[in-house]
């Protein structure tokens, strides 16, 4: 956080605006400030972030990159739409690959690893939501979100999934925003779900883990079709 304030004050390197702008743009897409489908023209981002045309132009093709902008044929850029059959092509390999990597650790995670797994439990259930201004900011709930699930797996045994398997839960979390703005969706008990999933762990009910743990994915998918369509239908 504190290169990006460094480089919110001084405009003097391409590097650091093209930074500075990839960030903003890339929250404002994750949590839904910028609509599926929405255009994003050059000159209008200009004069909201304060930046020259080139670190723009960069900072759209990165994010075309990782999916979250479209590049149009002669027509510049759109925030990419909320896509149903790639969100469950994530959500598909999230479960294959951390509801193997779960059961690794379950069986084999150490007294260690349930103390890191109780104490990133117990930080998330201690972060407000809705308090961050900011919410990936260091502390943030959504930071703790990404830590607990990170830990819960942590002693499966592979760099090589944990590696894959945080890059599947970033792309995620756009979709999770989406579908959080749903009707319906502020009903959900997340922290009881969060809490069966580490009373099963402890208790080394690896089976029980595995599947409380898909079921926690599975009801965020619930609410994307609709989400999906409501941005679709804004779209231009």
């Amino acid at each position: 956080m504190n290169t990006i304030v460094e480089e919110s004050s001084s405009s003097t390197s391409p590097l650091s605006a093209t930074s500075r702008v990839t960030e903003e743009l890339r929250r404002s897409i994750l949590v839904g400030e910028r609509k599926p489908g929405e255009k994003l023209k050059i000159e209008d981002l200009r004069e909201q972030l304060g930046v020259g045309a080139t670190p723009i132009r960069e900072a759209l093709s990165l994010l075309t990159s990782v999916r979250l902008v479209e590049r149009l044929d002669q027509r510049g850029f759109r925030v990419a739409p909320a896509d149903d059959a790639y969100f469950a092509d994530i959500l598909r390999t999230r479960c294959w690959l951390e509801g193997r990597a779960l059961k690794e650790a379950v069986q084999n995670g150490d007294q260690e690893w349930e103390e890191a797994l109780v104490l990133a439990h117990h930080r998330l259930g201690r972060t407000d939501r809705q308090a961050a201004q900011d919410p990936f900011a260091p502390g943030a709930w959504e930071n703790r979100h990404k830590e607990f699930h990170m830990t819960l797996i942590s002693a499966c045994g592979s760099e090589i999934v944990l590696r894959y398997c945080q890059e599947l839960y970033d792309l995620n979390v756009r979709y999770r925003f989406l579908a959080a703005a749903t009707e319906g969706y502020a009903s959900r008990d997340v922290s009881a779900e969060h809490a069966a999933i580490v009373e099963a762990a402890l208790d080394r009910d690896a089976d029980r883990a595995v599947k409380l743990l898909i079921d926690h994915y599975d009801r965020t998918g619930r609410f994307l079709g609709a989400a999906g369509d409501e941005g679709e239908a804004g779209a231009d």
